[in-house]
């Protein structure tokens, strides 16, 4: 079972982000929080990888709905989106939110991820749409 989501842009990675983080916000995804992935495996091994950066991106109206079918899902939320460098290209991937519905079981949580799907589906298109 495939739980990603995923489009490549022919762009440098900052340019990337800031891309990203413009569609999300088109789409009603706020950036709650920001792990530097590669600055982190740098100062604590001293381990050099290629640009990785977490954004930690939430619908609060999203969010709210789920959390009130299944207090746990906070575990499943769709929330993390890499940004990352693959080769000479940037990949950016985001959690397949029916991976909540498949998880769980709860049918419930249906609604939720159908509209986070076309939300997030929209902000990846956004991403290639100029390339």
């Amino acid at each position: 079972m495939r739980y990603d989501r995923t489009v490549h842009v022919d762009t440098d990675f900052a340019t990337a982000v800031d891309r990203v983080r413009d569609a999300l916000a088109a789409q009603g995804f706020g950036i709650l929080t920001e792990i530097d992935v590669t600055a982190t495996l740098k100062a604590k091994l001293d381990h050099d990888m290629e640009d990785y950066v977490i954004l930690g991106a939430c619908n609060p109206p999203l969010a709210h709905r789920a959390l009130d079918t299944d207090r746990s899902i906070g575990l499943l939320l769709p929330c993390n989106v890499v940004v990352r460098r693959d080769g000479d290209r940037t990949a950016v991937q985001v959690l397949d939110p029916n991976t909540m519905v498949a998880l769980t079981e709860l049918d419930a949580l249906r609604p939720v991820a159908e509209e986070a799907t076309r939300r997030l589906d929209a902000a990846l298109a956004a991403l290639t749409a100029d390339d």
